[in-house]
């Protein structure tokens, strides 16, 4: 097995539990096939651990902790340990049950939609690994009758893979029904975004249920419905979702109906566009949900990032009536908790509003944040309301 050393004075963040190692962190780049597994020592010739080796991604080694033979056995084990945290949070029916760095399989994603897996891989080392893990997923959840690689993701082009989707084992189906905190829930694993459903919302989304009664609620990015849905269950009055996708407009529509909910209105549109034309109306809602895909991919796109956080978040206040809500969401990893509050405050501060923050959220337990790796918490949440003088 090929050695690699680190830098000196370059072990403290990975004795830490960090499991990246960057590219100038090693003291040679040997060009080896990506996805080699290598082990990995300090300066001092202390040994770190086993990792995947990719010499043209700049982190050139994604460490598995361990020091045991990478086989069957070993995905096994650790798929095996993911999911019994799961079990433990009574998360199984609709989760995601291995998430990457914070489960020790670095660059893999598994969701669970009832009898069916939807995974997806974000590094050549685990990619190598493919059979492995299907095995693994066979013998841990027996009852699987199907899985799915949905490796759409950009993030793949960093490591030199191809993007695709396909189904890996037995078949998937066109619909699969399933539910999320009791709301019934049809997933086009074969059609849909990323993985097949924002899991990582399942908690706010149970959160705002419990604000929504008797309101008028505005869902921007609504994709399928999530949001929208349980303010309905949660007795809104009215609900609203606006997405600039078709598709998700289709399926959040197949969802209402599955939840005889009679009163969500869906539009396409662009939700900027949207909430300007909405403001020239001078319409108003009783709450007002900003759940946007990443505006942030990199450290280079945060200064954008944070112009487009604070222009949906300045319109969305104006819309909002007196004692109304405001719950705005950020997925992008660069943009801080601490930031992201800074900008939502600022923007009730110009227009002279007061706001009062009822909620502070962040990813469900089922994408757990590993302690060592910031990198791993990445979803900010917050709730306001908006004060009557």
């Amino acid at each position: 097995m090929e050695k690699m050393y680190l830098k000196r004075n370059h072990d403290k963040r990975i004795k830490g539990g960090h499991l990246w190692i960057f590219s100038n962190e090693l003291a040679s780049i040997p060009e080896l096939t990506p996805g080699t597994i290598v082990e990995v020592f300090n300066s001092k010739n202390e040994e770190i651990g086993l990792g995947f080796y990719n010499p043209h991604s700049l982190i050139s080694v994604r460490l598995l902790k361990t020091n045991k033979k990478i086989n069957i056995d070993f995905f096994t084990e650790r798929i095996s340990n993911a999911y019994a945290m799961r079990k433990q949070l009574n998360m199984t029916e609709t989760a995601r049950i291995v998430f990457g760095e914070s489960d020790f399989l670095p660059g893999l994603i598994i969701d669970k939609y009832g009898e069916y897996l939807s995974i997806q891989i974000l590094s050549a080392g685990m990619e190598l690994f493919i059979n492995e893990i299907i095995e693994s997923l066979i013998t841990v959840l027996p009852n699987s009758k199907g899985i799915i690689a949905k490796n759409n993701s950009k993030l793949r082009a960093l490591e030199g893979l191809p993007l695709e989707e396909k189904v890996i084992f037995g078949s998937i189906p066109d619909e699969i029904i399933t539910n999320e905190n009791g709301i019934i829930l049809s997933i086009s694993l074969k059609q849909s975004q990323k993985t097949g459903y924002f899991l990582d919302q399942s908690y706010n989304r149970k959160f705002i249920s419990t604000i929504s009664y008797g309101l008028n609620v505005l869902d921007c990015y609504s994709n399928q419905g999530g949001f929208g849905l349980h303010a309905a269950k949660g007795g809104a009055n009215n609900i609203t979702c606006v997405d600039s996708s078709e598709s998700a407009l289709v399926q959040a529509k197949r969802n209402a109906e599955l939840n005889n909910f009679t009163n969500v209105d869906l539009i396409k549109d662009d939700v900027s566009d949207y909430l300007k034309n909405e403001l020239l109306k001078n319409s108003h809602w009783d709450m007002v949900i900003l759940d946007p895909p990443s505006f942030a991919k990199s450290k280079k796109d945060v200064k954008t990032a944070i112009k487009g956080y604070a222009k949906i978040n300045h319109l969305a206040l104006q819309l909002l009536t007196d004692n109304g809500f405001l719950a705005s969401s950020s997925c992008s990893q660069h943009i801080t908790e601490d930031v992201f509050y800074d900008i939502i405050v600022n923007e009730a501060i110009k227009q002279q509003i007061q706001l009062k923050m009822i909620y502070r959220g962040a990813q469900a337990p089922d994408h757990p944040i590993l302690a060592s790796m910031p990198e791993t918490k990445y979803l900010k949440f917050f709730v306001f309301q908006k004060l009557q003088f």
